[in-house]
């Protein structure tokens, strides 16, 4: 496009100007604009000033070009750049802001909260209302009123003191008098003149306002020093017994610049500690092997039915603590472990009356993959989650515990902190931890909390920061970095999440730089809103198909996949009845041996003991004493010593030996020798049982309670069916039924990728051209598409074919509703318009009898 004769009067005519690609990157970094598509680019525009989508824009630009629409907010309207400059530089013209600003009015104009040229730069009218000064709600730049502003209310004779006081001479009108004043205030010259005959107390009370807040309060007889200054008009009132520093007085003080400090560079990431990379990358696998086996302990633990949940959904402190003391963790790490495991679908509540958590069917089919594929699996979880377990334990808006599991632990920002913070890793030398004081400062920098000033220094108490800080720790944990730094497999795996790091995210990088508009031109920097490159801000790059996750997935799956100890089919036995698991074990064997003998230790090696308790569980469970005896002998690198084989062959010969059943509950056993022992043992008391006959003894017990008494006291009963069959109990056996994985909450509308963005900005420019494009027929007075009878329909239509002519027409669908369409006609026959549409940009076959007019669009 070439440059326009005449500046734009408007935003949309701005927009006008912009070819495909600055459009497309303005809809990139604006993704609500396009919710639904805008009909023309009038409607973009209104839509980009609306309050919500500027408030949106404004919390997502990094402080200096947050700094720069602050600084267009206090200047004139519209302002040149010059006047612009000078609010940023000062009267010293700061190099470094000198060289970043142009980058800033880059990004303003892209994203549309700035238009006009170099000479006429305005600030949408929404973004000035929030954040021009006011008393409701100060400016961060600290400035106050005008003159003019401040004088509005005042009389004319009071404004004419202020002049003659100032050493001015007196005016006609009030009008005259404030531009009088205004010219003092704003000449360098004058102004030094001016306050160089000022008392020292009166300079300390305007050293006091300078950096705001402007105002400050008077009494109904002012001091010497606060009188002086009210005289000159150096404080102007604004209420009764409240005054307020002039703006072009405090931008004279400050020697031109709207803030304290400018913030053109971002703050750079310091590296805190550096490691060999195989350092990182064996530290990162030794806690991403610690990872699985926490969640596999976890669901393990909550295999026969997990905690209850809560009347408002989640788990209660007490489960949660009870849960941190079975996997030996402190109470917002086992939250953490909990959360993922919940976010990557492989627990949820089973639905039943009685309402717990358990494992879910997606559990089963996770063990059965590869420990790196498992462990991508909850990596990305991690990555894209928006449920934040820092948050457990804390208070919502009505100041109830926030609860693990429960409702309120959603923050649509946590998937967009942590992928900028693995960014930041990633951008440090391999090997390099940050300093997390640094880490937090660039954030900030580049996201301003918000309600804050630009430049004032911020704490750690926003969001963002705790989700920082949050991501450090988590990523630690399972195993993304190690020892602070971003692993091997961490790198790749950021690849498939953020598109950098791997060759599928270069090219989303570089697909994003095309759609944002990344073509070398020269053209010059006031040519409206055509920007040259070098001055455009960096578009988002285009989300990873996923496709292209996969592959960064599998990526990061083989380079853990060598760091991860390899699966032993084998344990050492002991004679103190305990086996020695000199690694991880294989799943089937890892299952077995946990039914057999109880963990007593874990670390490099895991210790099991075996004993009664142990070996009659998996009894229970259907194996036979002949079972377990090849079982250990087939994964035993030592003989079964002969302490086990009796614990064993003992336990089973009295296993069964007692059958209990339902009567209540019953027990029967061919030996009424055993149950008479049992009616005379006074532990059996509370279980209420009388002989029925010889060999069976009822009791007023549930068989649960019957099975757990006798157990107690030292017997080996099992439990029967109605058919007198033995039941076997088989371990792991409840699940939930399949649940699907909680759904991220979103942050706003999703970034368009390329064909939504090319489909919407052709839907656009063909609505605007219909709109704003002459036509050669005479509109109707109420300005709708003119109505032509079907003669004149098929007439133009058959001449458009033969001409090439573009045509403007409406049309009503079967349904009914209408619409405008911007057709080239290719042939026309049947009663039918085969053309092609450039609203939807493809041919289409329209019946003639539902075109309601037609016009012929003027030439060019």
């Amino acid at each position: 496009m070439s440059t326009p004769a005449t500046p734009p009067r408007s935003l949309a005519e701005a927009l006008r100007t912009r070819d495909d690609a600055s459009l497309a990157a303005l809809l990139r970094t604006r993704p609500d604009l396009i919710t639904p598509v805008p009909t023309d680019l009038t409607q973009l525009a209104t839509r980009a000033g609306t309050r919500a989508s500027v408030v949106r824009a404004l919390e997502r630009l990094d402080r200096f070009t947050l700094q720069t629409a602050q600084a267009l907010a206090v200047a004139a309207d519209p302002a040149p750049y010059d006047e612009l400059l000078g609010l940023m530089a000062g009267d010293a013209r700061d190099p470094a802001v000198v060289h970043a600003l142009p980058r800033a009015v880059a990004a303003l104009r892209e994203q549309a909260l700035v238009w006009g040229g170099d000479d006429r730069l305005r600030l949408v009218r929404t973004a000035r209302e929030l954040l021009a000064p006011a008393p409701q709600h100060p400016s961060p730049t600290g400035l106050g009123p005008t003159v003019a502003e401040a004088t509005a209310g005042m009389s004319p004779g009071r404004v004419q003191e202020l002049v003659t006081a100032a050493g001015l001479p007196s005016t006609h009108d009030p009008v005259s008098a404030v531009a009088a004043l205004t010219r003092l205030f704003t000449s360098r010259r004058r102004m030094k003149s001016l306050l160089a005959g000022a008392p020292e107390e009166s300079l300390e009370v305007l050293n006091r306002l300078v950096w705001g807040p402007p105002y400050g309060q008077v009494t109904a007889d002012p001091a010497a020093r606060l009188r002086w200054l009210i005289d000159r008009g150096l404080l102007l009132p604004t209420a009764p017994g409240t005054v307020v520093l002039p703006r072009e007085v405090a931008l004279h003080l400050r020697a031109g610049r709207a803030h304290r400090e400018a913030e053109p560079v971002a703050p750079a990431v310091e590296a805190k500690a550096t490691h060999r990379p195989q350092v990182v990358d064996a530290a990162a696998a030794g806690q991403a092997y610690t990872a699985l086996a926490t969640v596999e302990e976890l669901l393990k633990d909550w295999d026969e039915g997990g905690p209850a949940v809560l009347r408002a959904g989640g788990l209660s402190i007490r489960d949660l603590k009870r849960t941190a003391v079975a996997l030996d963790l402190a109470e917002p790490v086992a939250a953490f472990w909990v959360e993922l495991a919940y976010a990557a679908g492989l627990l949820a509540s089973d639905g039943e009356a009685d309402e717990r958590y358990a494992a879910t069917p997606a559990y089963d089919e996770w063990l059965q993959l590869p420990a790196a594929r498992r462990w991508t699996h909850l990596a990305e979880t991690w990555l894209t989650a928006t449920r934040t377990s820092g948050l457990v334990g804390g208070r919502d808006a009505k100041e109830r515990t926030l609860s693990a599991l429960g409702p309120g632990l959603d923050r649509s920002a946590a998937p967009e902190v942590r992928h900028r913070v693995l960014t930041l890793l990633a951008a440090l030398p391999e090997g390099a931890s940050p300093s997390a004081e640094s880490l937090l400062a660039r954030l900030r920098w580049e996201r301003p909390p918000r309600g804050t000033g630009g430049g004032a220094p911020q704490s750690d108490d926003d969001l963002r920061s705790r989700l920082a800080r949050w991501t450090l720790d988590e990523a630690e944990s399972l195993g993304v970095t190690g020892r602070g730094a971003l692993s091997g497999q961490g790198r790749a795996l950021l690849g498939a999440a953020k598109g950098t790091g791997t060759a599928a995210g270069s090219a989303a990088a570089a697909k994003g730089a095309v759609a944002g508009g990344a073509v070398a031109k020269d053209t010059p920097s006031d040519a409206g809103d055509k920007l040259p490159v070098h001055h455009r801000a960096p578009a988002p790059p285009e989300p990873l198909s996923p496709a292209e996750q996969a592959v960064a997935s599998a990526a990061a799956a083989r380079l853990l996949a060598p760091l991860l100890p390899e699966p032993l089919d084998h344990v050492l036995l002991q004679a103190d009845l305990t086996a020695v698991a000199p690694g991880p074990l294989q799943r089937p064997l890892a299952d077995v041996l946990d039914v057999l003998a109880d963990v007593e230790s874990k670390g490099g090696a895991t210790v099991y003991r075996f004993t009664p308790g142990s070996v009659r569980r998996a009894l229970d469970a259907g194996r036979s004493a002949s079972d377990l005896h090849d079982f250990l002998t087939a994964h035993s690198r030592t003989p079964v010593p002969q302490p086990l084989a009796y614990l064993i062959d003992d336990v089973a010969r009295r296993h069964g030996h007692l059958r209990i059943g339902a009567a209540s509950a019953y027990v029967r056993c061919d030996d009424d020798a055993v149950l008479s022992e049992i009616l005379a043992d006074k532990r059996s008391a509370g279980l209420r049982l009388r002989r029925l006959a010889p060999t069976v003894l009822a009791a007023q017990a549930d068989p649960a309670a019957l099975l757990d008494g006798l157990r107690a006291m030292g017997f080996a009963p099992a439990a029967e069916s109605a058919d007198g069959d033995v039941v076997i109990t088989r371990a792991h056996a409840h699940r939930t039924p399949p649940r699907t994985a909680p759904e991220p909450v979103p942050d706003g509308p999703p970034t368009p990728d390329t064909t939504l963005l090319s489909a919407a900005i052709r839907a656009i420019r063909a609505g605007d051209r219909a709109s704003t494009t002459p036509l050669r027929t005479t509109p109707s007075p109420t300005g709708e598409l003119p109505r032509t009878g079907s003669a004149e329909t098929l007439a133009t239509m058959q001449a458009a074919v033969l001409t090439g002519t573009t045509l403007w027409i409406g049309y009503v669908n079967a349904e009914g509703s209408a619409s405008q369409r911007v057709i080239a006609p290719i042939r026309v026959e049947g009663g039918f318009v085969t053309a092609y549409d450039h609203t939807a940009d493809e041919v289409r076959t329209y019946p003639l009898h539902r075109v309601t007019g037609v016009a012929e669009l003027a030439e060019g």
